[in-house]
């Protein structure tokens, strides 16, 4: 296989002093593509921390679908892994049994495999409750920990202020042996939910409010999914991420932005476990899981904003709940299985992750960016067909009637190892309403009397008129063909302003069309704070079009099959479609017109 690389290489091999110069500039380009993290773990590699080994975990909250937001963190949790030689995890952080489901379970291994990743084990928070309960049992007997009867209102005005030091808790200084009996009756079920919490004694008086020894463990009495009913107490995310991190033996805990501030107290946590560890090796831990020279270590990256798009699960959940949206998947929504509905592709979506690329520095991306996105991927990938979405019957009238011809149709200009199809043509066919107008302006060079126009892979035509209904509508338009001009004769060649795709009306297949478009109207929803969710949902996000013809290629059309539609955009075929009822999403437009609309 040819590579520059090697190729370089040898043209220098006589000459090492500019051998040398061309290695150095390859590596110091090679760091220069490499995004903040990366970097990171290169030097972590080359310091020979973890004893060389990369271990990352992607760990969502199996209490949603997941969003496009999610799909930045699983392109770097599990490119990291990839790039590094190392693992990967997939680690349900399933600590909350009041919003967690085994279909978000499910929905979550087949968005990460459909975006073209495999973990190397999966995991769940859920399978560390033992020890995570023994870790806190540990904590009270270190003094670490105490159980609090107050609310969760007054322990968050106890709290204070970032300028304020908080005040300490009436239960802080209870004896460690009744702190020891509370905790292990709360979970034993004789407390009832948000009478009593775990709390971490660190420090009260610290800048930073999530020292304020925070809540490790609640009561909350729904069976869990996996556990059932054998727990009444669950711990909370800070005290459970970096622990599972630990047990896992994770080397890099990669999160957003918003953990940056978590971070001492998951540092802390980690110090406090590695020294009980320590002591306590032999009492429930799992000495598989502890490594020589190992410690987990937690980075921050932006996460992913889009304009016109809201990433919140909570509100998220309202659309579907309210009926706002038809379902997780609906092709509206900024959720993975609802962009794959819409005909995205996971090379585009990674493409599109690659190119925004990881920062610490948080900002909105726009939208146009994704569907340049897709459309690039599409360009090159997609099969080019004719379909007519709103049709009005164009007669040939000087086309013998009955005679069909077969014409040659290029799969994709772009990949022309793709091949061609067969289009037929014949006397009557669809064209597009737009291509017509009885009264056209000055440069309208489509149809209009006394006109030419190409039909797409076939022949010249003149417009000689129309017939209207009762109501004034054009139902069809009159024109002339010139057989002198047929694709690839001489007279081919001869130069039309315009040329308009079409179907045959004998061998074209009824379709249903939908039509996406944004969701919402504003660019950041989320920031609209004082008004209705549905106030700023886009009234246009969705048009049905019912009366729609495709040519006869798509008749064996699977669902997820991606096409252009000539000069209309790039569409797929929507699982709905059954026993060859076609129904086709528009994923993305030939061309950005929203912000054209939006200029306006």
């Amino acid at each position: 296989m040819y590579s520059p690389r090697r190729a370089l290489s040898l043209l220098l091999k006589n000459n090492l002093s500019l051998w040398i110069m061309a290695e150095n500039t390859i590596r110091e380009e090679n760091k220069k593509s490499l995004n903040f993290i990366e970097q990171i773990v290169e030097k972590d590699l080359a310091k020979g921390l973890n004893n060389g080994r990369i271990q990352t975990r992607f760990p969502p909250e199996p209490n949603g679908y997941l969003h496009i937001g999610h799909a930045k963190a699983i392109c770097l949790d599990f490119g990291v892994a990839q790039r590094y030689g190392g693992t990967c995890n997939l680690r349900f952080d399933d600590t909350n049994p009041t919003k967690e489901e085994v279909e978000y379970v499910d929905s979550i291994q087949e968005d990460i495999q459909w975006l073209g990743f495999q973990w190397t084990g999966i995991y769940y928070a859920s399978d560390y409750f033992q020890q995570l309960f023994d870790f806190a049992v540990r904590l009270i007997k270190s003094g670490n920990a105490y159980v609090d009867e107050q609310t969760a209102e007054q322990i968050s005005k106890q709290k204070g202020t970032p300028t304020q030091p908080g005040v300490d808790s009436p239960f802080r200084n209870r004896p460690v042996e009744e702190s020891l009996d509370l905790f292990k009756k709360m979970n034993e079920g004789a407390f009832e939910e948000e009478t009593m919490t775990l709390r971490a004694k660190i420090d009260m008086a610290s800048p930073n409010m999530h020292f304020r020894d925070p809540i490790i463990y609640r009561i909350i009495k729904t069976p869990h999914h996996r556990t059932g009913t054998t727990w009444n107490v669950y711990p909370m995310y800070d005290f459970a991420h970096g622990q599972s991190d630990y047990f896992e033996g994770v080397t890099h805990s990669l999160c957003t932005l918003e953990f940056e501030v978590h971070r001492p107290l998951y540092d802390h946590f980690i110090d406090l476990l590695t020294e009980e560890t320590d002591k306590n090796c032999d009492d429930g831990f799992d000495k598989n899981k502890v490594y020589d020279n190992y410690r987990p270590r937690q980075t921050e990256f932006n996460r992913l904003n889009l304009t016109y798009t809201m990433m919140s699960k909570r509100k998220l959940l309202l659309l579907v709940k309210e009926g706002l949206v038809n379902g997780w998947d609906d092709p509206r929504m900024p959720t993975i299985c609802g962009f794959r509905r819409r005909g995205f592709t996971p090379a585009s979506i990674r493409n599109f992750i690659n190119m925004i690329g990881y920062t610490k520095y948080d900002g909105t991306i726009d939208i146009a960016q994704l569907e340049y996105a897709i459309r690039e991927d599409l360009n090159a990938t997609a099969k080019r067909v004719a379909a007519v979405i709103n049709p009005v019957k164009l007669v040939i009238t000087n086309y013998p009637e009955g005679q069909v011809e077969l014409f040659d149709s290029v799969n994709n200009p772009e990949d022309l190892s793709a091949g061609t199809h067969k289009i037929a043509f014949s006397r009557e066919l669809y064209i597009e309403a737009d291509d017509f107008m009885e009264n056209a302006p000055k440069k309208y060079f489509r149809l209009t009397p006394g006109q030419e126009v190409r039909l797409r892979c076939s022949y010249i035509v003149k417009c000689t008129g129309c017939k209207k209904n009762d109501a004034g509508e054009v139902i069809e338009v009159y024109a002339e063909y010139d057989p002198e001009t047929k694709s690839g004769m001489p007279e081919s060649s001869r130069k039309v302003k315009s040329t308009i795709h079409w179907v045959s009306v004998q061998h074209a297949i009824p379709a249903e069309v939908r039509l996406y478009d944004r969701l919402f109207i504003v660019e950041n929803p989320l920031e609209e704070k004082d008004k209705d969710l549905r106030e700023l949902l886009n009234p246009d996000s969705l048009k049905i079009l019912t009366n729609c013809y495709v040519e006869e290629e798509l008749i064996d059309a699977k669902p997820y099959d991606h096409f252009q539609f000539q000069r209309i955009g790039y569409f797929n075929v929507d699982p709905d479609s059954k026993n060859r009822k076609l129904i086709f999403n528009r994923t993305v437009s030939l061309k950005d017109t929203w912000g054209k609309i939006k200029n306006k």
